[in-house]
């Protein structure tokens, strides 16, 4: 998005924490009506971002991430498997594109990818590419090296996220530091790729580092272009699988902060949304979000199913950008699937 003058004055990179925390901390009502003002000023409230997630490689993470079902450490019931055949990633990326995703992102289950997988990736990228979609990654840490293959190979955006405040962090993740985060987003910054990082609530974190997190990913030396905001997923056998439910209204509290804080990010809603009602939903929209991941799964965890994605953008009026593919159509027509259709996006990697 190229910024005129006056807009971009409304991009900070010097937001304190006491700061984030008196927006999360306003009257509702005053709240989403900022949110909504300055969602205006820099998108169709109308339209909304859709992206398809495949898991190319799920599972036997060695990672001790509190909240992920595919860490190696937590008995899950979920089996290690192999990465996806690259010709199997393309057929589902036609899939994706047919029902109306603009973007196919992929994500593997790593600490950092090693480097004989690096061509079946990297040949994923370019296949993707070619079929005229927008291309993400999420694959754990990368170096200076890994992040100049995946630029030069055509990739578009790359998912890490920073997941809580530096404060909570240590709570949540031992195997790695807030600073591998941060040193993975600098390498995919450097490279010229688009960042995607954002983060987890839920989690038993409190206000102050939600508005933390929210601090750390507006004081990045750009911006984030893609700001993913998950809700919690409890899974059974994960050391969060009896964490108190988050209060709805703060969910929708963070997304209008986002907001505010990165005008000019998409704001996702990503993980959590089959615990979702319309009406949160709704109010997600309403507070700036303009981003969903589509299809029935997300890695590992229910997403809601197609049918009643499109019923709800039907109501609410709202379309597809649908930038990359072809010309705007609605929402419903884009989201159709045939009735022949396995009605789903996704590779079922447990079953490959």
């Amino acid at each position: 998005m190229s910024l005129s003058a006056e807009k971009a004055q409304d991009i900070r990179h010097n937001w304190t924490v006491d700061e984030a925390q008196a927006l999360l901390s306003l009257p509702f009502n005053d709240l989403l009506f900022r949110a909504q003002t300055m969602h205006r000023r820099y998108f169709n409230p109308n339209e909304v971002q859709v992206s398809t997630l495949l898991s190319i490689k799920t599972g036997a993470c060695p990672e001790d991430c509190a909240y992920c079902p595919q860490s190696a450490r937590y008995d899950t019931g979920l089996e290690k498997e192999k990465l996806l055949e690259v010709q199997a990633v393309i057929e589902k990326a036609k899939a994706a594109k047919a029902a109306g995703s603009d973007r196919f992102c992929m994500g593997a289950a790593w600490r950092s990818p090693r480097k004989k997988d690096m061509p079946y990736v990297l040949a994923m990228v370019k296949g993707v590419k070619e079929l005229g979609l927008e291309t993400c990654m999420t694959l754990g840490m990368l170096d200076e090296e890994q992040s100049q293959q995946l630029a030069a190979a055509g990739l578009d955006y790359y998912n890490h996220n920073l997941d809580t405040s530096p404060e909570y962090y240590g709570e949540i993740i031992t195997t790695r530091t807030y600073s591998d985060r941060l040193g993975t987003l600098a390498n995919v910054r450097n490279a010229g790729m688009k960042v995607c990082s954002g983060g987890i609530l839920g989690m038993g974190e409190s206000t102050q580092d939600r508005a933390g997190l929210l601090v750390q990913l507006a004081n990045l030396p750009t911006q984030p272009d893609s700001v993913p905001i998950n809700q919690l997923v409890k899974v059974a056998g994960t050391p969060l699988e009896s964490e108190q439910d988050l209060d709805p209204l703060d969910f929708v509290r963070v997304i209008a902060a986002a907001r505010i804080m990165m005008p000019a990010s998409h704001v996702r809603l990503s993980a959590g949304r089959e615990q979702m009602s319309e009406e949160m939903q709704t109010m997600c929209f309403f507070a700036g979000a303009n981003s969903i991941f589509y299809g029935e799964c997300l890695l590992t965890t229910p997403n809601p199913a197609a049918n009643k994605d499109q019923a709800l953008f039907r109501k609410l009026g709202i379309n597809s950008e649908h930038r990359v593919t072809r010309e705007p159509e609605s929402l419903e027509t884009l989201l159709a699937v045939p009735e022949n259709d396995e009605r789903s996006l996704f590779y079922n990697a447990v079953q490959v």
